[in-house]
C-alpha cells in the first residue's frame, strides 16, 4: 500500500500509543532521517553538476553519526546510527527533473517534523508525510530497496521519454543502520493531499479475490476501500470529458506497458474522490485542522506531481464541469453517475514487486484453490490487460456525446441530398458528353449531306438519299437536349453550337424542297425509266410520297 493511502489518518496530537518498526520506535526513525537526509543532501551540493553515468546508479554513499556528535555531523538524543545513500547522482537528477531545489528539498523533509500516516495495508510498512504536504516517506523491505536500485537504469531512460507519469515519484532512497538493524526508506510524491478532504479513497487493482476492506478497515474515520467496494458503492463508475478520458487512459496504458516491461505486477491505483457538491462549511471545518506552514503556499510545487499534471492534455473541457472559485489542488474533474461533481486524485502504488520465484509460487498455490484470473498475483501481461481492462470499463467512463438536435439532422439530410444531387448530374453529364459526340457526328453528315445536293445537280439521275422526317425531329431533340448541356458547362460555346445547328437544320429543310423539285422535273421530263433501279432511300421518300404500302420498287407509273 502505498504512501498517502489513509489521508489525514493520524495527527500528530491524537497519537495514543508511538509505534515500532523492527523494534525501533518511530520517533527515533523521523528523527534519523531528517538528520541524515539534512547531512547527505547539504554535502552533495558540493559536488559539481555533471552528466549521470551508468556507474552512477550503483554507488552507496555511508557517513556515521554519533550521538556525541563529530567534526562532520551534529550531536543528537537519538541512538548512534548509519546513514546510507543510494545513488545520490542519480536521485539528484530527478528531483532537479522535477523542478525540485535541494533548499526546497531540505525545508520540506527537516523544517518541520514528519507526520505519522496509519498503514491499511499488510505490508507492515511505516508512513511520513511532511507537513507542507509535498513528499512522502516511505520504509521498504531489503528486495524492495534491491529491486529499485536494479530499476533505476530503466527508470531514468522512461523519464526522461516522458515525465508525465501516474508512477511513483522516486526523490531518494536511504537505509539507517542501528543496533544491527536495517530500514530502508523511500522518499516519493504525495498522490493525496491531506488539505484536500477525500470522502472516498480506493485501492484499486482490477482483481476480486479477497478484495474488499475488512472490518477494522471500515471502522475507521478514512477507511481504504477496495476493488468489491468500489463495484457496490461506483457501480456505474466515473465519468470525464472526451479529452480528459483519452489522456487519461493513454497515460495508463503507457504506464502499464512500462512496468510489464520491468517484469512488475500487484500494482494498484490510489483513488482519492473529493465531493464538491458537500457543503463549503464543513470543509472549511475540516481542512483547518491540516492547514500546511503558513510561510508556504498549500498548492504543490513540484512538477508534474498532480493528477492533472501527471496525464496527457490539459483537459480544458473539464474545467467547464467545476464552476466553484477555489483551487482545485491538481485534481482531476469528473462527475458520478448521480451527477456530482468531483474531483479525483490518484497514481499507480506499489511498484516494487516483482514476478519473482516466491510470487510465482504464490499464484500457482492461490489458482489451485481458487480462480486463477482472479487472484491479485498473475504473470505481468495478464496482470496489466486485467487492470487497463477494469480501468477502462468499470472505473472510467467517457460522457457520451449529445444527441444531434433535428435541425443538425436536417442539415444533414441536405448535404446527403447534395452528394446523391451531385452523382446524379455527374452521371447525366457523362450520357451528355456521349450525346455531343454524336451531335458533333451528325453535323459532319449534314457536311456530306450538303455536298451530295450540291453534286447531284451535275447528276439529276440521282435522287440524293437524305434522313427521313422522323430522323430529322431525332436529331433535333438531340441538339436541343445537348444545348442543356451546353448553357451548364460550356457557356462561352453556347452561341457557336446553335448557329452551327441552326445552319444544319436549315440545310435540311431547304435540302429536302430541293430534292422534291428534281424528282418533279425528272418525272415532266421523262428521265424515270420504269427499268431505273433506285436506292432504298430514294424508294422509301417515293412511297412515303406517293402514300403507298408497297414494298416494291417504285417506277414511273407510281409516280
Amino acid at each position: 500500500m502505498s504512501s498517502a493511502a489513509e489521508n489525514g489518518g493520524a495527527a500528530p496530537g491524537k497519537q495514543s500509543e508511538e509505534k515500532t518498526y523492527k523494534k525501533t520506535a518511530s520517533s527515533a526513525i523521523k528523527g534519523a532521517i531528517q538528520l541524515g537526509i539534512g547531512y547527505t543532501v547539504g554535502n552533495l551540493t558540493s559536488k559539481p553538476d555533471r552528466d549521470v553515468l551508468m556507474q552512477d546508479f550503483y554507488v552507496v554513499e555511508s557517513v556515521f553519526l554519533p550521538s556525541e556528535g563529530s567534526n562532520l555531523t551534529p550531536a543528537h538524543h537519538y541512538p548512534d546510527f548509519r546513514f546510507k545513500t543510494y545513488a545520490p547522482l542519480a536521485f539528484r537528477y530527478f528531483r532537479e527533473l522535477f523542478g525540485i531545489k535541494p533548499d526546497d528539498y531540505l525545508y520540506s523533509l527537516c523544517n518541520e517534523p514528519l507526520i505519522e500516516l496509519s498503514n491499511p495495508g499488510a505490508s507492515g510498512s511505516l508512513f511520513f508525510v511532511t507537513s507542507d504536504d509535498e513528499f512522502i516517506i516511505k520504509t521498504v523491505q531489503h528486495k524492495e530497496a534491491e529491486f529499485l536500485q536494479k530499476l533505476l537504469p530503466g527508470y531514468y531512460m522512461n523519464l526522461n521519454q516522458n515525465p508525465r507519469t501516474l508512477l511513483p515519484k522516486f526523490y531518494g532512497l536511504y537505509c539507517m543502520q542501528s543496533g544491527g538493524i536495517n530500514i530502508r526508506i523511500v522518499v516519493m510524491n504525495n498522490v493525496l493531499p491531506r488539505s484536500m478532504r477525500m470522502h472516498f479513497t480506493y485501492d484499486l487493482k482490477g482483481s476480486t479475490y479477497k478484495r474488499r476492506a475488512s472490518r477494522k478497515e471500515r471502522e475507521k474515520s478514512n477507511p481504504t476501500f477496495k476493488d468489491l467496494d468500489f463495484l457496490q458503492d461506483m457501480h456505474e463508475g466515473l465519468y470525464f470529458d472526451t479529452e480528459t478520458y483519452n489522456a487519461l487512459m493513454k497515460t495508463l496504458q503507457r504506464d502499464c506497458r512500462v512496468l510489464e516491461s520491468f517484469k512488475i505486477m500487484d500494482y494498484s491505483l490510489l483513488l482519492g474522490i473529493h465531493i464538491l457538491d458537500h457543503c463549503l462549511k464543513e470543509k472549511e471545518e475540516e481542512t483547518t485542522q491540516n492547514v500546511p506552514d503558513a510561510k508556504r503556499p498549500g498548492v504543490q510545487k513540484v512538477l508534474y506531481s498532480t493528477a492533472m499534471e501527471s496525464i496527457q492534455g490539459p483537459g480544458k473541457s473539464g474545467d467547464a464541469m467545476i464552476t466553484e472559485n477555489r483551487d482545485t489542488m491538481g485534481g482531476i474533474p469528473a462527475k458520478s453517475h448521480r451527477g456530482e461533481k468531483l474531483l479525483l486524485f490518484m497514481g499507480i502504488i506499489d511498484i516494487l514487486q516483482s514476478y519473482r520465484l516466491m510470487k510465482k509460487l504464490e499464484h500457482s498455490w492461490k489458482a489451485l484453490v481458487y480462480d486463477g484470473d482472479t487472484v491479485s498475483v498473475h504473470r505481468p501481461s495478464f496482470y496489466a490487460d486485467r487492470f487497463l481492462k477494469f480501468m477502462n470499463s468499470r472505473v472510467f467512463k467517457k460522457i457520451q456525446a449529445l444527441k444531434a438536435s433535428p435541425s443538425k439532422k436536417r442539415c444533414n439530410s441536405i448535404a446527403a441530398l447534395k452528394a446523391t444531387s451531385q452523382e446524379l448530374v455527374s452521371s447525366v453529364s457523362q450520357e451528355w458528353k456521349g450525346e455531343k459526340r454524336d451531335l458533333l457526328t451528325e453535323g459532319q453528315s449534314f457536311s456530306s449531306l450538303d455536298e451530295e445536293a450540291l453534286g447531284s445537280r451535275h447528276r439529276p439521275d440521282l435522287v440524293p438519299s437524305t434522313p427521313s422526317l422522323f430522323e430529322a425531329a431525332s436529331m433535333a431533340t438531340t441538339i436541343s437536349s445537348s444545348s442543356l448541356y451546353v448553357d451548364e458547362h460550356y457557356p462561352q460555346d453556347r452561341t457557336t453550337l446553335y448557329s452551327n445547328s441552326s445552319v444544319h437544320l436549315s440545310a435540311c429543310y431547304s435540302y429536302q424542297k430541293e430534292r422534291k423539285s428534281i424528282a418533279s422535273s425528272l418525272l415532266k421530263e421523262g428521265s424515270l425509266e420504269p427499268s431505273f433501279s433506285f436506292t432504298k432511300n430514294q424508294a422509301a421518300y417515293l412511297l412515303r410520297e406517293r402514300g403507298m404500302s408497297s414494298g416494291r420498287v417504285p417506277d414511273a407509273a407510281d409516280l
